[in-house]
This record gives structure tokens, sequence and C-alpha cells, in this order.
């Protein structure tokens, strides 16, 4: 059995860690600059993991995975900090896909 979550469940983690301390959430602009730089720590993973860029022997081995759960805990941390559901605003944008773009991307055969 997996201990999925749901994302709404994710962002209430996120805010009781936070909530525990005095400076709580940095400012929209703070956390912007924060998620630009995992996004390049992310990149930088890619790229040695999957591109032409390998390590040097010096540098700390890290994974992809951990950078994506770095860019995903700064981004919870954004959208608790504006009061948005990331529930919400994924079903907006799945919406989004559904309708505006349905017919953009050639579909598999048997698909809908």
């Amino acid at each position: 059995m997996t201990n999925e979550k749901s994302m709404q469940q994710l962002q209430g983690e996120v805010d009781q860690y936070i909530s525990q301390f005095k400076e709580g959430y940095f400012s929209p602009l703070a956390m912007m600059a924060r998620l630009t730089e995992e996004l390049g720590e992310l990149a930088r993973e890619i790229n040695h993991y999957y591109g032409e860029k390998p390590k040097k022997h010096t540098e700390k081995e890290k994974t992809v995975e951990e950078e994506l759960g770095d860019v995903l805990f700064v981004l919870i941390c954004l959208a608790n900090s504006l009061g948005i559901s990331l529930e919400e605003a994924h079903d907006r944008v799945m919406h989004k896909f559904n309708t505006r773009d349905k017919d953009r991307w050639t579909r598999k055969e048997g698909g809908e």
C-alpha cells in the first residue's frame, strides 16, 4: 500500500512546518528567487544525468528526485503564502488543456 497524499495534504503539511517559525513564509519575490534557484539546480542535475555535461569529481552527488522535491516544496510555499489551492489551480489548467487545447496534439491510436 502506498502512502499517497493529496495536494491539499501536501500544502497542509508544508504550512504546518512553516508555521513553527516566527519568520513564516518569505515574501513572494524572495520565494520566486528561491524557486528560480531550485529550478537551476534541477536543470543542472538533468544536464548531468541526461546531457553532455558530466559532474566534476568535487561535486556532491544529488538526484533529480531530490531536486524535484526542492522545487515542489518552494512552489507549495509560494502557493500557500498567496492563499492559492494548487488542487484548484491544477483543475483549472487541466480544464484548459482538455477544452481549448484538446486538438493541439496528435492523439495515440485508440485514444479519446
